[in-house]
């Protein structure tokens, strides 16, 4: 039996409802904000991300899903979704008026070859937003409520925001050297990566999760205490901005992010939820200043936020917050005799006019479709029979108040929408 690759999944019927909520109650809030969708494709080049999340990260050295193509590109499938909109924003010269700010959306699978656990498969689902052309602290701090405005319309309550600052260029330059110095004496008790990120980009030490409890990533030295004045003003508006919004956030100096592109603000949505796994984190994000100039773009700012949907299903589950599933009809035919050829038309008409209508497709008795029917929590049933359709007359039955009623052929739309609105 061929069954899905390793790290992926079927989102099955019984389940799709799940993410028919969270998708509807995300392009919603994003339209309340003035944000667009945007859409782009699944495969870049390498170079993007390499040029984009950075050369230092994980996503590029280890988790990639890299091939070449006929024409012997090099060409990953998308590991995040960023890059992608930030390359497209650069190609179609969306920045062409000044002082615009550019409000993006997207959602769709992202691909990472990572170790498999709960929350976590190689094949994932992301939504996100980024909003380009301004620095204006109060952006990020949009960002964030907009985040927030979802997972609570989704329901849940058991989140919290992490939040920090990486400052600007001058303020990392000297961090940077401070974080070398630090651990640069106990490097070879280091994890073979943190070596290796200690080289290219020291910051990523921080967000090492064999090392995090090692003594040194417990008293590294703290960022703010290399800010520079600049630096410290934009971070404590933001804070500001949060606190006029009523959003509570939690200061965690060690809060780096997995990407290099972050300048300024980063943040996370963690579950707060007992038992929850060890991947806690629902989504994140952060500014990005240098993003654009990097792509090749000019220099502009941006900001955004990406929320994973498996583990926002996970979530809602481990929160016992119960959705729908709307898996039932308005209108089922039963057909008896000679009159299939009739119920098929009908029911074909009835969907036309936008009544959700089903038949038996199976030549069951009368028994088994009112069963069928109960199944499917028909509101009513039209019942077609040879001698009744002779006379130009079906039987319409309201399967909740067990109400039947003869009704004539020409009227049985009419009928069907009046009962519907009552």
């Amino acid at each position: 039996m061929i069954q899905t690759p390793k790290g992926t999944y079927d989102i099955l019927p019984k389940d799709v409802h799940k993410w028919h909520y969270i998708e509807d109650i995300f392009r919603k809030t994003c339209a309340l904000y003035n944000y667009k969708e945007i859409r782009t494709p699944i495969f870049e080049s390498t170079e993007l991300f390499v040029r984009g999340v950075g050369e230092s990260t994980d996503i590029v050295n280890k988790e990639m899903y890299t091939f070449f193509d006929k024409g012997n590109r090099s060409i990953p499938l998308r590991p995040e979704g960023t890059a992608g909109v930030v390359r497209s924003y650069v190609e179609n010269k969306m920045f062409a008026e000044l002082n615009q700010l550019t409000k993006l959306y997207y959602m769709g699978p992202m691909f990472r070859y990572e170790r498999m656990q709960k929350g976590r498969s190689r094949q994932f689902f992301q939504f996100g937003v980024e909003a380009l052309g301004s620095n204006d602290p109060s952006i990020d701090a949009e960002v964030i409520s907009l985040a927030v405005n979802i997972l609570e319309q989704i329901g849940l309550t058991h989140v919290k925001v992490v939040i920090n600052t990486l400052g600007d260029k001058a303020s990392r330059g000297n961090y940077r050297q401070a974080l070398i110095n630090h651990f640069t004496p106990v490097k070879e008790e280091l994890c073979i990566d943190c070596k290796r990120r200690l080289e290219l980009n020291p910051l990523r030490v921080l967000d090492c999760k064999v090392d995090c409890e090692h003594p040194s990533m417990k008293n590294a030295p703290k960022i703010r205490d290399y800010l520079t004045d600049e630096a410290k003003a934009f971070f404590e508006e933001v804070l500001k901005d949060l606190d006029s919004l009523g959003i509570k956030y939690e200061i965690n100096d060690n809060l780096v992010r997995g990407l290099d592109y972050y300048n300024h603000t980063v943040f996370e949505f963690i579950s707060t939820i007992p038992g929850f796994g060890s991947q806690t984190a629902l989504g994140g994000g952060g500014r990005y200043d240098g993003l654009v100039s990097e792509i090749g773009g000019p220099e502009i700012p941006g900001v955004g936020f990406a929320l994973g949907m498996d583990r926002l299903i996970l979530a809602i589950e481990e929160e016992g917050i119960f959705i729908n599933p709307q898996d039932t009809v308005d209108v089922f035919i039963v057909s008896m005799g000679e009159t299939k050829t009739f119920a098929f038309s009908l029911l074909e008409r009835l969907r036309r006019t936008g009544i959700k209508a089903e038949k038996d497709f199976f030549d069951r008795k009368v028994k088994a479709q009112f069963k069928q029917a109960d199944k499917l929590q028909a509101n009513f049933t039209v019942i077609v029979g040879e001698e009744e359709l002779e006379h130009g007359v079906v039987s319409i039955k309201n399967m909740k108040t067990q109400v039947q009623e003869e009704v004539s052929i020409e009227n049985i739309i009419s009928y069907l929408k009046q009962r519907m609105e009552e």
